[in-house]
């Protein structure tokens, strides 16, 4: 700031303070000139006040492209240069292909919208048409779909069930397993059952007894067949168990390497079991060449020669035996017993691990005496001793009962009940509880009389929704999959029931309340009974702890 004196009359001045800004700004350039000798610039002057701001109206009023016009000529021309020409005196101009355009009738603009509405709504009908044939089309392919697909269904039912019942036909026919002799053996006690009720409705007195006598006698002859058809089958399933050991022992050593292949290496105890399996099935082989019989002998005796012992030493002199027979042409016929004998003693030889080292691991009996004392059980019906395995022992049991073989003879001599059926129950429950992965117990502990005794007096051997009694359709499942299997937590449905019933989010919802009280009541009956098993106790203690927590 500054200050200057202003004249303001013809004798007085005035002191005025003057305010110079200095703007931040630099200032326009307006112009000026350079000394051409000395080289010093002039500037023109410029105003330093600001310049007055103008009032913001909201609106662009001054803009570039507003103030500019961009001009641009442009000549057109036709494509061809013609001319029009009227009919004069002197002249015809043909008029045939003129055309004689006429004005339309005016329609207003709300003329105008209505017929464009009314075409709307005709591509809106053409549009829902083609939408609603689309939509009927799909609905007809799903039904078809869903109708083909339950055909089939119900068409693979049929075949199952057909297929299963050959396949009992087929055990019945030919039975091989225990199963299979449980089945024939519970049949023969329907049809005596049956047969007896027939002859007690209609025959009376001496009649009767005599039909009882001729039905007795039948029945002695059926069970004298079957008894014939287990010899059988027990040869058979004897020989197939001989060949599964060797092959067992001649099977490589297998490992899966971090690439996911299998790599398999022989061993000398496996290649030795291989070389003994060939020999066993050569020298069990019937009708074969004698020379081709010699030359396996022959074999067969380098082969034990290996190692002295008596049992080597029998089997050498049995092999001079049959090759010195079989040079004075004797029979066949007369050599069975023979060569039974030498595949028997060669067959005790190959159990040896001294002999065949692969089959230490797989033989039931251990080698040393001093385990023989371990899980060792004494039955009191057929007065061996056999290992735990062979003692079924329900979960309500507190002492060692009878052996396997004890039971299947009694059931057999009385009751012939067939448990095949409940088996299969219990073996696609275990299946199915491993599959859950939460670490389920007590469908360990079930053994196969209580799941019988389940099956039958508590959920009536039938369905709890259909009341199907068929028990190769029905299956047993967890009545809430939140918890795990229990005698108390199950119910008894068929394969779709219980496909659909584990879908089931929230039971309550699912079912009405008169059947989830029946439920109930089936499981506090189970409950009851499985309360006097030791090995369930714990378990059912723990349950009601939880339902009185919930």
């Amino acid at each position: 700031c500054f200050g200057t004196s202003i004249l303001t009359d013809s004798d007085s001045f005035q002191e005025v303070v003057v305010k110079i800004e200095r703007l931040t700004y630099n200032k326009p350039f307006l112009g000026g000139f350079r000394n051409m000798s000395t080289g010093v610039e002039f500037h023109n002057a410029g105003s330093q006040t600001k310049p007055k701001k103008r009032p913001d109206k909201g609106i662009q009023l001054f803009c570039k492209e507003t103030q500019t016009v961009e001009e641009k000529n442009k000549q057109q021309q036709t494509r061809n240069t013609t001319s029009t020409q009227m009919t004069k005196i002197g002249l015809y101009v043909s008029n045939i292909t003129d055309k004689l355009i006429t004005p339309g009738k005016y329609f207003t603009a709300e003329e105008y919208h209505k017929r464009r509405l009314e075409a709307v709504i005709v591509l809106q009908k053409y549009f829902r048409r083609w939408h609603a044939i689309n939509l009927v089309q799909n609905l007809m392919e799903q039904k078809r779909l869903r109708l083909a697909q339950e055909a089939q269904e119900e068409l693979q039912k049929k075949r199952e069930k057909e297929e299963k019942l050959r396949r009992e036909y087929e055990k019945k026919l030919n039975p091989k397993t225990r199963e299979d002799f449980e089945l024939l053996y519970h049949d023969l006690e329907l049809w005596m059952q049956e047969e007896t009720e027939r002859i007690n409705s209609t025959l009376t007195g001496a009649e009767r007894k005599a039909a009882l006598c001729a039905l007795l006698e039948e029945e002695t002859e059926l069970i004298a067949c079957i008894g014939m058809h287990k010899l059988n089958a027990n040869v058979e399933n004897q020989q197939k168990a001989i060949l599964q050991l060797l092959g067992k022992c001649a099977q490589p050593r297998r490992w899966k390497a971090f690439d996911g292949k299998i790599t398999e290496m022989d061993t000398q105890s496996t290649l030795r079991g291989k070389e003994l399996l060939e020999i066993y099935r050569s020298i069990s082989t019937k009708d074969i060449p004698k020379d081709e019989r010699t030359s396996v002998l022959l074999t067969l005796k380098c082969t034990v020669k290996e190692h002295e012992c008596k049992l080597t030493q029998e089997i050498v002199a049995l092999i001079d035996r049959e090759v010195d027979l079989m040079s004075r042409e004797v029979k066949e016929c007369n050599l069975e017993g023979l060569r039974k004998r030498i595949c028997t003693l060669f067959l005790q030889y190959i159990k040896i691990p001294e002999f065949n080292p692969e089959v230490f691991w797989l033989l039931k009996v251990p080698q040393d005496p001093l385990k023989l004392y371990k899980n060792v059980y004494f039955c009191h019906s057929c007065e061996n001793y056999l290992p735990s395995t062979e003692f079924p022992i329900p979960a309500n049991s507190r002492t060692i009962g009878r052996c396997r073989s004890c039971y299947q003879l009694d059931n057999e001599a009385r009751k012939r009940e067939a448990s095949f059926k409940y088996r299969l129950i219990l073996e696609n429950l275990t299946k199915s509880e491993v599959d859950y992965q939460d670490d389920t117990k007590i469908v360990f502990l079930v053994q196969l009389p209580d799941m019988q005794y389940l099956i039958e007096n508590i959920w009536n051997s039938q369905s709890a929704l259909s009341a199907c009694s068929d028990l190769y359709e029905l299956v047993m499942v967890r009545w809430d999959k939140q918890h795990e299997w229990s005698p108390w937590n199950t119910i008894l449905l068929t394969k779709e029931e219980a496909d659909a019933h584990l879908k089931l989010c929230n039971l309550q919802q699912a079912y009405e309340a008169p059947f989830i009280y029946k439920i109930k009541q089936k499981h506090i009956q189970a409950k009851n009974y499985f309360a006097q098993f030791p090995a369930m106790s714990s378990f059912l203690h723990r349950s009601n702890n939880q339902a009185n927590a919930n």
